[in-house]
């Protein structure tokens, strides 16, 4: 999106994404590269501001710099630091001008801590919902409207979508039994090829209807969804869709989580609730009969279904309206003195 408006890429971030402590890696050569290009654009053209966006364990290495370089910054999508690396807070204290953060209680945390945090809101809420009704969505993707339908929303990364892909179809053949008229959507994620999934569905016995890059309408037919850890999680609660969430990791890297990681639950819906209002089926627990077995819970018991929606929409007035990135552009505008 970033280059379609214009900007000038000077480093991918895709090429430095990794999943877990062992794929860091692979990635070295890529993140030096970065991290050297982008130390020698700081140090020769001084920007009047250095907007960071997610990515901590690059992006404060680079807040370093600037700070060195006299370059104020402002961090948009902050880490999760009151999840795990609490250590962090002194670097973004002493490197950040001011925070954007984009869930509803990081504002009161870092501001208790002594620093400049705004709440913006959620960029997701910036997205557009699908104009048509769920009827008129259904018909359009050839679904019938009187069956239920599950979404598949695998993750946006090839090692995750590999990993567990292949656990959801498997619980969606468990269900067939309990429900032969169960409808598939798939949300296929603008950074996978749609080709390479089709490798992994031609086999599972299961018809899916494939979406590209268009998660809300993929959520906006569902009755329930399987959902990959991560942003997908929160997406899902904003569009109000019951959800089983699952994720695994390698061994170590779990292993290393279990360490550091100081937080109740491993998804962004029970995280900003405060309570497990969603189930979650972690490492070996996210298995196909798990999985089947929660979703039958769901699909079959209307109150613990209805209970869960009426959940998911507290979640959704907690975020207020739209226009995060207008809010965050002001402080942008703010910080330049251009307001």
């Amino acid at each position: 999106h970033m280059a379609e408006a214009g900007v000038e890429i000077l480093a991918s971030s895709d090429k430095m994404a990794v999943v877990g402590l062992t794929e860091i890696f692979k990635k070295l050569p890529a993140i030096a590269g970065a991290y050297f290009k982008l130390k020698s654009v700081l140090k020769n053209t001084r920007p009047d501001l250095l907007i960071l966006v997610d990515y901590p364990g690059f992006n404060l290495q680079i807040a370093r710099l600037a700070k060195k370089y006299g370059i104020q910054v402002l961090y948009y999508i902050t880490p999760q630091v009151w999840a795990w690396r609490q250590g962090r807070v002194k670097k973004l204290a002493a490197y950040v001008e001011r925070l954007a953060v984009i869930l509803p209680f990081e504002e009161d945390f870092f501001r208790e801590k002594g620093l400049q945090a705004q709440f913006v809101g959620h960029p997701l809420l910036d997205q557009p919902r699908p104009e048509q009704n769920p009827i008129e969505l259904r018909q359009e993707l050839d679904l019938d409207p009187a069956q239920p339908v599950i979404a598949l929303l695998p993750g946006s990364r090839y090692a995750e979508v590999s990993n567990l892909l292949p656990i959801m179809l498997q619980a969606g053949r468990l269900l067939k039994n309990d429900f032969p008229s169960l409808q598939w959507v798939l949300a296929l994620a603008p950074t996978i090829d749609r080709a390479w999934l089709q490798t992994l569905l031609r086999d599972a016995g299961l018809s899916i209807k494939i979406i590209s890059a268009d998660t809300n309408r993929a959520l906006a037919v569902a009755d329930l969804a399987f959902v990959t850890s991560g942003t997908a999680t929160l997406e899902t609660a904003l569009m109000e869709v019951p959800m089983v969430v699952l994720y695994r990791m390698s061994r170590i890297s779990f292993l290393a989580a279990q360490i550091v990681v100081r937080v109740p639950f491993i998804s962004l819906t029970n995280l900003v609730a405060r309570e497990k209002i969603v189930p979650e089926l972690i490492q070996k627990d996210a298995t196909p009969e798990r999985l089947a077995g929660e979703a039958r819970m769901i699909l079959k018991d209307p109150a613990y279904k209805e209970t869960m929606t009426r959940k998911l929409k507290e979640i959704r007035k907690k975020y207020g309206e739209p226009g995060c990135s207008q809010k965050t552009a002001r402080m942008v505008l703010e910080m330049l003195d251009l307001k």
